[in-house]
């Protein structure tokens, strides 16, 4: 977590700021101030925060971070996942779908603000966000999922053309002459061979 207001830094900046190359800085450095100053998230990429950084390479005692939680907060998807009960994957995948806010990169981390977080968990997906089919209206009242589909002609006919074609050939030659996949025309041809069938 970054906490809110906070500015961060990685360790290419530090060893900049240092005056050392960083895979010097890895090297000799880094052991000690990772002993010291830790990162804000385990993850490959380390970011510190920048008043405990500076601190520490000015020899000054290292402040301590807010202890407690802000809505400002930036989190990472790992401590997104955990306060709405899901994956991180799940995290990114809702971000994509606008379930949550696309977040805002900082070095290369995702993040996204706390109170975005608690707004999705409070509010889960589809509900009170205008989603889904108004309360009372039924769906549409078809026999079938393929009802009034022109292609019912198409396989009716080339089920009596070639009866003893197995379906599945026939639904690949349909495919090809017609277009859709093999699939939608095995359902059309099992709707054309059973047109009561619901």
């Amino acid at each position: 977590m970054i906490p809110r207001n906070r500015p961060v830094i990685n360790e290419r900046d530090i060893a900049q700021q240092a005056g050392v190359p960083l895979a010097a800085w890895r090297r000799r450095d880094a052991p000690g101030f990772r002993q010291r100053v830790p990162a804000l998230f385990d993850s490959r990429a380390r970011v510190y925060d920048e008043a405990q950084t500076h601190a520490y390479l000015n020899g000054q005692p290292i402040p301590p971070l807010p202890a407690e939680p802000h809505p400002d907060d930036l989190l990472n998807d790992e401590e997104a996942a955990a306060l709405l009960g899901v994956t991180p994957s799940t995290v990114r995948a809702y971000a994509s779908q606008n379930y949550l806010p696309r977040g805002t990169t900082v070095y290369s981390l995702r993040l996204w603000a706390r109170h975005d977080i608690e707004t999705r968990r409070d509010t889960p997906p589809r509900q009170g966000q205008g989603g889904g089919r108004p309360l009372g209206k039924g769906g549409p009242n078809k026999a079938h999922a393929y009802e009034g589909d022109s292609r019912l002609d198409i396989a009716a006919e080339a089920l009596t053309a070639s009866p003893d074609l197995p379906r599945t050939h026939l639904a690949a030659a349909l495919a090809k002459q017609h277009g859709s996949s093999p699939r939608t025309w095995e359902r059309l041809l099992a709707q054309a061979a059973h047109p009561t069938a619901q």
